[in-house]
């Protein structure tokens, strides 16, 4: 597979059998709004927090370890964490290594998880360019096969699953939000609704690549910062993303530093859920008002992190 030709929901459908049986079913919570100091509202919350490794990551991951031949050199991969932390996790269950490049703003959550699944890991650069940088020579030289976080079809294809398990869990939805970095992840869940549903894009206004490359008509660089730099700052959205997007996803809303922190303690406070800048973005943009659904629409916020330092205990 080269190009979004093969991204194709018959291709998520063939893909979620097999990655079935290494994958979590993740589950729904019906929430009131109410409960996070908000005006009432029924909102359904997917907890894709609670998959291996902590993120809608590794399905992507197994998408890839499952569908290619695998060299003795085993894979690589560059990360802001998750990515690194899903492809170390299927790895160690395929029994392949893995060569996991990661930036210096991953946190130190996802550095100790990646390590804790074995994996080879190099830590190194400012942004996550850096570590993909790093990760593309490491390739050249060792013959290691590349599992790219959010820009490969296989990634988008194992990320579409998880479009195919919510609209089953969820058929009376109309709308669902998702945090976009990359863009594999609404890139393959779009692939798979194909409009079925509406679906907002939330991104953190410091790393807006989604929201600059519907501006230019095309990905472009953007600011890669914010409190949730370590998963939804890549340079640009992916190139085989964004023609899906401009199809079938709605224009971004922005949400702050601010906004994902009073998130992520809602989730908390209100849910006991933990869960990471990224994870709780797609919720901050319903919590501040940045997306304010009609009064008919069935809202689902997939929750999809929780790899953080935020949690301890005594």
């Amino acid at each position: 597979m080269s190009d979004l030709s093969a991204v194709t929901p018959e291709r998520i459908a063939e893909t979620e059998k097999l990655i079935r049986p290494f994958i979590r079913h993740t589950p729904v919570m019906r929430v009131n709004l109410k409960d996070f100091g908000a005006k009432a509202r029924s909102v359904d919350l997917k907890l894709e927090l609670l998959q291996h490794s902590g993120s809608f990551k590794v399905r992507g991951a197994f998408a890839s370890l499952l569908s290619q031949e695998l060299p003795d050199a085993g894979v690589v991969a560059a990360s802001g964490g998750n990515h690194g932390a899903a492809v170390a996790y299927a790895a160690r269950e395929r029994g392949v290594p893995a060569h996991i490049f990661v930036p210096s703003v991953s946190s130190q959550a996802k550095i100790d998880l990646i390590r804790s699944y074995g994996a080879d890991l190099v830590v190194g650069g400012d942004r996550y360019a850096d570590a993909l940088a790093a990760s593309e020579r490491f390739a050249a030289e060792s013959g290691a096969l590349p599992i790219h976080a959010y820009d490969q079809p296989e990634t988008l294809i194992g990320q579409g699953t998880l479009g195919k398990e919510i609209e089953e869990d969820l058929p009376e939805m109309t709308t669902l939000l998702v945090a976009v970095g990359g863009g594999g992840l609404i890139g393959g869940i779009a692939s798979w609704l194909r409009g079925r549903v509406k679906i907002v894009a939330v991104e953190s206004d410091g790393a807006p690549t989604l929201y600059e490359a519907f501006k230019a008509g095309k990905p472009v660089d953007a600011p890669a910062g914010g409190i949730a730099a370590d998963s939804l700052a890549p340079k640009q959205v992916g190139q085989l993303m964004f023609p899906v997007a401009k199809q079938f996803v709605e224009p971004p809303v922005l949400v702050s530093d601010q906004d994902i922190l009073d998130a992520q303690k809602a989730l908390w406070s209100g849910a006991r859920l933990v869960a990471e800048p990224g994870g709780a973005a797609a919720f901050a943009a319903l919590l501040s008002g940045k997306y304010v659904p009609a009064p008919d629409e069935r809202v689902c916020v997939l929750v999809c992190g929780s790899n953080t330092t935020a949690v301890k205990f005594a």
